[in-house]
């Protein structure tokens, strides 16, 4: 049976208005929106300074890119706008894969030529 969100509001409701959320751990205590303990301590502080100043790594820059261009090609009408976009999405997994985040999507496995040819014709 699937519930509405209505119905799962009211749930909610009815369990705290019963205090059944009110003995579960850290109860009252304000949430850690920014947990940092992956990150060593000889580097957190440089790593929020980045973060505040609105710094993106360039993987995640990439990998943005690389969503934007995926919904592109898959709106694309014409075979110009396909082959451009194929061309981009090429250069972009080709990026990330030397940047050594590109896991899963590594030229030496064939996988990244067999898409690039499926979407662009052979790789130059």
């Amino acid at each position: 049976m699937l519930l509405t969100e209505a119905q799962i509001e009211a749930q909610l409701t009815d369990a705290a208005r019963r205090g059944e959320f009110d003995d579960l751990p850290g109860s009252g205590q304000p949430l850690e929106l920014g947990d940092d303990s992956a990150v060593p301590e000889d580097l957190r502080m440089a790593y929020r300074v980045m973060k505040n100043a609105g710094y993106v790594p360039e993987v995640v820059q990439i990998r943005g890119e690389i969503a934007s261009v995926e919904a592109l090609l898959q709106a694309a009408d014409d075979e110009a706008s396909r082959q451009h976009a194929a061309r981009r999405l090429r250069v972009l997994l080709d990026r990330l894969n030397r940047s050594g985040h590109g896991r899963g999507m590594v030229s030496e496995s064939g996988y990244f030529r067999q898409l690039c040819e499926r979407m662009d014709g052979p790789a130059r």
